[in-house]
């Protein structure tokens, strides 16, 4: 359960969007232009009509920006095809149109309790472009076979028109799938899923399993500050849209044009400073176990587990994005999923997923890559990593502050926490109900371990909240 805020007169995140500088709506020659093309999106007649494939849709509850639907059918033979919608952004904004000028300033959604900041008007990104149940929507399908240990063999993608059956979210899947009701669509997801997994161990995909904040509005008013759960069906979800990212960018790669989700591989300074982490926290490294290897083993549960975890947020610093037009760039890696990889699969969402998108159709179509997204390769890395800045910085205080409204009237509390990260008189630690991110003062923390802090300070303000070892 999560501590619920009740606070009369908290709860406003107007001096926040204010702080940050969010715009309020978007200009009216956007809207206006979202309200012609909504209703006559371009149509350069060669759209397949693939509205008899019966695609469904997994996202967050309530969520009605769907940019992406899916299909897993079993080959004959062994392995899987997969049939991947991906919105179709481009039959709406116009390049050098007002909706394309608003997009490029504001990079990506920006994600609020109180209401979303949209990329594109809720007319496109709600309406006229989301795959919604029931609806014929233009689309870029993606077709990617893959063989029986669920490794891409063939990719093809193409314009479509495309119409999504049903509209899930990951609970109802999950629960779907333990019952064995689940929809025909779908029932292929856990076993590609997993074997998706498996590879991204093997090539050296680092994911992180540190806990996740989750703030929700409270049926009787005010917020929820609430540990997000961890579900199977979300991340098998997620390894279909890195399996058509990675494809992506190897387009991309052969074709000498593209722009690429870029991390470079951690140095092997800091990966010495893990080993050492590891050893002091008690962890067994096996010699010859990758990080990816080392923490897939791991129970995330453990304080020692999440301890690490913390730690190795180091080796994923300095992510961005890389455009090239010619040579292809010397470093093109993610080291965080272990292959060149790009962002194709969100662009309601994304702006650099709409250009991406553009260039993987014009090269396997053997066309020229159009003039205005070979313009825009430039100032794309640049509009994307002051998005992302943003958006990071926006989804902190968000959290900062709903933890602060949440703490205020308990003052003096004890709670129970983790260690994180700890080092002489100080420690991050994560309080484990209500789920709060802290900073920790006090003699002789452990590098990990439960221990109990007392809350001194709370500024709501400054969106700030102070503890001690208790």
């Amino acid at each position: 359960m999560g501590v619920v805020l009740r606070t009369p007169g908290a709860g406003d995140f107007a001096s926040l969007r204010a702080e940050f500088e969010l715009p309020e709506s978007f200009p009216p020659d956007v809207l206006a232009e979202a309200e012609a093309v909504a209703g006559d999106p371009a149509d350069d007649g060669d759209r397949e009509d693939a509205t008899a494939l019966p695609l469904v849709t997994i996202d967050p509850p309530g969520a009605k920006d769907l940019d992406q639907a899916v299909l897993l059918e079993r080959r004959a033979g062994g392995g899987f095809r997969v049939q991947y919608a991906i919105a179709d952004l481009a039959a709406f904004v116009r390049p050098g149109g007002a909706i394309d000028a608003e997009a490029r300033r504001r990079g990506q959604t920006l994600y609020l309790p109180d209401g979303n900041l949209g990329l594109h008007p809720a007319e496109l990104s709600e309406g006229a472009a989301s795959l919604l149940p029931g609806a014929v929507r233009p689309a870029v399908l993606w077709t990617i076979d893959t063989d029986s240990m669920g490794e891409p063999t063939g990719v093809r993608l193409r314009r479509a028109l495309v119409r999504s059956v049903e509209r899930f979210d990951y609970e109802t899947v999950a629960a779907a799938l333990a019952a064995g009701t689940a929809h025909p669509s779908i029932t292929a997801l856990p076993d590609l899923g997993r074997l998706r997994r498996q590879h991204a161990v093997r090539r050296g995909a680092v994911e992180l399993q540190l806990p996740e904040q989750e703030i929700t509005e409270a049926p009787l008013g005010g917020w929820v500050l609430a540990r997000r759960p961890r579900n199977d069906v979300e991340l098998w979800n997620a390894e279909i849209s890195l399996l058509t990212g990675m494809a992506a960018a190897s387009i991309m790669l052969d074709a000498g044009i593209g722009v690429l989700r870029t991390l470079p591989e951690p140095d092997n300074g800091t990966l010495d400073w893990l080993r050492r982490s590891a050893d002091a926290l008690g962890i067994e490294w096996p010699p010859r176990a990758s990080v990816a290897e080392l923490l897939a083993g791991l129970d995330p549960r453990h304080p020692a587990s999440l301890a690490l975890h913390a730690g190795t947020t180091r080796l994923l610093r300095g992510a961005g994005y890389t455009s090239f037009d010619g040579d292809v760039p010397e470093f093109a890696g993610h080291a965080g999923i272990g292959r060149p990889y790009a962002h194709v699969t969100a662009p309601i969402r994304r702006l650099v997923d709409r250009f991406a998108t553009e260039i993987c159709l014009a090269v396997t179509h053997d066309r020229p890559v159009p003039g205005w997204v070979r313009a825009a390769l430039a100032d794309l890395p640049e509009l994307m990593s002051l998005s992302d800045n943003l958006a990071a910085r926006v989804e902190r205080a968000c959290l900062d502050q709903v933890e602060a409204w949440v703490l205020a009237e308990h003052i003096g509390r004890t709670f129970d926490a983790v260690v994180l990260r700890a080092e002489e008189g100080k420690a991050e630690v994560f309080l484990e109900d209500p789920p709060v991110l802290g900073k920790c003062t006090g003699p002789g923390f452990p590098d990990s371990g439960r221990v109990s802090v007392r809350l001194t300070a709370v500024d709501v303000a400054k969106r700030k909240v102070s503890f001690e070892r208790a």
